[in-house]
């Protein structure tokens, strides 16, 4: 492509996805947490456009909602009653000048190497992204004559038998002068009424007709080319690419007790000697510091670790704050707003929202923590829960430095424990207490010797 030729890309996004079988449309069905088309438009960045086209039909408010916020300026074409490939490309043709060179890809092909991209944009003439694949059901063949060039596209339901055997597959990708494709498209058009539907893929034959060379790039990622049409193959696009993002990370440093056994929904940020073990779960933007181990099975959501922190098995975090040096798990669960200072300690069967652990404090077992302050160094017994919601309103709880506070204990919101108090296990407080104070609320433990236990009825039979 010259430099003065301005490039301009074609999207089509207006599948419906009927064998997904979902009400989601197509292009915003998840991989890797994002929808297929933001990870088109990724790589659609890395190259010089002059204009971004995405055509759209099936649902498309919804899928212009899901990308109103993107930096990258498109112009978004409604394709109308959609009658095949040909046609959706005509409609964006329509917003192309003819002296522009345009690039037609997919918003189901996800993964699409940014390097096919640039080698079909960098073409004078017609140029075609072709891949070599083993099962190539499904997708159109590229016949070519004795000498190697491409004579037409087949779509398999119109291949004869000998077509069908041959390897080397469309993939869509098609890059050309946009008035010639505009000229060839016209000319391969179906009759009105025709039940046939209109193929980008006769403008091949169009093109060579006109004495014009058709070049083939062949992909050198075969997998990564391939579009996603049913739940079975965005399964292998997810692993694919989960494959590939495990990779990046080990290079980076990040130690990964099995990258087979990753899934990354979002985006990672990780120091030095940070630790992954199994079927770990990251979604949104989660950052880790320096020296932090995860243990399996689990999941973060837009969190941030601290350095030399340790996350126990099967711990759920999300939208916390996690200092430095701190034990969380196993089986806890930090809910937005949770904030632990450095050194403090959430154990097992402990659940923390829109709270803060002081430096130090501790509540290891079977707690909930809600809308409240935990000074440093504050001891949390098995079974303390705040009282915070009052079936209209939530109230705080604010528990002093080096509170002790029992086993079984319930504080009732709005409440203040002072610094060093204690409270004895089993107590209902709802009053607060003073710094140094004790305060508790049992009953006297009362003992009947000798006491008969109840026996069963005799079988009256």
């Amino acid at each position: 492509m010259s430099n003065r030729t301005p490039l301009h890309i074609a999207v089509l996004a207006a599948g419906k996805g009927t064998r997904m079988r979902s009400r989601l449309p197509k292009v915003l069905q998840p991989l890797a947490g994002r929808p297929l088309l933001a990870h088109v438009l990724d790589r659609i960045a890395a190259l010089p456009a002059s204009g971004v086209h995405v055509v759209v039909g099936h649902e498309q408010d919804r899928v212009r909602a899901a990308f109103a916020d993107l930096p990258m300026a498109l112009n978004w074409i409604d394709q109308g009653e959609p009658h095949g490939t040909g046609h959706a490309v005509h409609r964006a043709l329509e917003n192309i000048p003819d002296a522009a060179r345009v690039l037609v890809t997919y918003g189901d092909v996800p993964r699409i190497p940014v390097a096919d991209l640039e080698a079909c944009a960098a073409g004078d003439t017609v140029t075609v992204l072709a891949a070599r694949v083993s099962d190539p059901t499904g997708y159109g063949r590229l016949i070519r004559d004795a000498e190697g060039r491409l004579l037409q596209i087949v779509e398999e339901k119109e291949a004869s038998a000998a077509e069908r055997a041959v390897d080397l597959i469309n993939t869509g990708v098609l890059a050309a002068p946009a008035g010639a494709l505009k000229g060839w498209l016209a000319g391969c058009e179906p009759a009105a009424g025709g039940a046939r539907e209109w193929y980008l893929t006769d403008v091949v034959a169009a093109a060579r007709a006109d004495g014009v060379a058709v070049e083939i790039v062949e992909s050198r990622d075969p997998g990564s080319v391939l579009g996603v049409n049913d739940r079975a193959q965005l399964a292998a696009q997810e692993r694919m690419e989960q494959q590939a993002l495990a990779t990046a990370f080990m290079r980076e440093g990040l130690a990964l007790a099995d990258p087979a056994r990753l899934d990354v929904r979002g985006t990672l940020t990780f120091g030095q000697d940070c630790a992954l073990d199994v079927n770990v779960v990251i979604e949104g933007n989660v950052v880790l510091e320096d020296d932090v181990q995860i243990g399996p099975g689990c999941v973060l959501r837009d969190c941030q670790i601290g350095r030399g922190t340790r996350i126990a098995a099967h711990s759920v975090l999300e939208g916390a704050r996690v200092g430095p040096d701190t034990r969380v798990g196993p089986f806890a669960r930090l809910r937005p707003g949770a904030e632990l200072e450095t050194g403090a300690r959430v154990g097992n069967f402990v659940e923390i929202k829109n709270a803060i652990l002081g430096a130090g404090a501790k509540a290891n077992h079977l707690s909930y923590v809600g809308d409240a302050c935990v000074g440093a160094g504050a001891n949390l017994g098995a079974g303390t829960i705040t009282c915070n919601y009052d079936g209209a309103n939530k109230h705080r709880t604010e528990i002093g430095a080096h509170a002790f506070i029992g086993s079984n204990t319930a504080l009732v919101a709005p409440i203040r424990i002072g610094d060093h108090a204690t409270v004895g296990a089993g107590s209902t407080l709802s009053d607060d207490v003073a710094p140094g104070a004790l305060a508790l609320t049992r009953a006297r433990q009362r003992t009947i010797p000798n006491w008969p236990r109840p026996k069963k009825k005799s079988d009256p039979s």
